[in-house]
């Protein structure tokens, strides 16, 4: 059952998770933010432990339900003493601190997979929270990610991801591997998504029967390494229109995505 607490002043020490999240994304060590109707009741219909939530008054009763099944304490309070404690106007009305899931091992995420998207310096938030979206939405098992890629519990990539965050499973390759050799190792087929013209066509590119396959994603504008490229067992490229340089790795991402998905 949920605590309710009325809170009226912005120097409550129980605001403190809260405070200034414009500058930071975590609730500490262990913990994230998450803001929004949407996405914080899909916070609280997932597993994840949910600790504390501020919300403005008359924002309540849409969560009460939710709120019944979970132990989390509750800080309702006016917009005014939100916006103060936030640091900005927070139009949604709520926001919740919240703990990440226990780290997966890079070896056990292959392990239980069919489909993996592999990102390779994916450090746009955006660029990270719309991969998640659509492979969450498009048959993906989970996400691999090296040591260069960004935070998925980043208050941005959250909100851009639309709380695929919480349900997907992914997994951090640490600096001293090998990205390639953990996914090959695990028996995947390597298909790098490039702009290169001169690599197969994914509309030629048949996936439907391979039994694992693992998608390659490098940053925007840098793409792939090159020792990736090399190393992949296919290159892949997403034809587009004469005149145009590439895709946002979020959309290209997407369409390949469907190409491969189990959906």
């Amino acid at each position: 059952m949920a605590r309710l607490t009325e809170i009226t002043d912005p120097n409550d020490a129980r605001l403190s998770p809260f405070i200034g999240i414009r500058d930071r994304h975590a609730a500490g060590g262990d913990g994230f933010l998450c803001e929004g109707m949407i996405l914080v009741e899909r916070l609280l219909d997932s597993d994840l432990e949910v600790s504390s939530l501020l919300i403005a008054q008359g924002k309540l009763e849409r969560l009460r339900s939710r709120l019944d099944e979970r132990d989390v304490e509750v800080l309702i309070a006016p917009q005014e003493v939100l916006n103060a404690t936030v640091g900005f106007n927070i139009h949604r009305g709520v926001i919740a601190a919240a703990r990440r899931r226990p780290t997966v091992l890079a070896a056990d995420l292959l392990a239980g997979s069919r489909r993996v998207a592999v990102l390779e310096g994916i450090n746009d938030h955006e660029n990270l929270g719309a991969i998640f979206r659509s492979a969450h939405a498009l048959g993906m098992d989970g996400i691999l990610l090296d040591a260069s890629s960004g935070d998925p519990y980043y208050r941005r990539a959250v909100r851009v991801s639309m709380g695929a965050t919480f349900s997907l499973p992914f997994a951090r390759a640490d600096e001293s591997q090998n990205l390639l050799e953990l996914v090959h190792l695990a028996g995947f087929v390597s298909i790098a998504l490039t702009p290169d013209s001169r690599a197969t066509s994914i509309d030629e590119f048949e996936a439907a029967d391979l039994e694992r396959a693992a998608l390659l994603l490098g940053a925007e504008g840098d793409g792939l390494r090159s020792e990736t490229l090399a190393a992949a067992t296919v290159r892949v490229t997403v034809p587009i229109a004469a005149g145009v340089d590439s895709l946002n790795v979020g959309h290209a991402a997407a369409i390949a995505f469907h190409r491969l998905g189990l959906v």
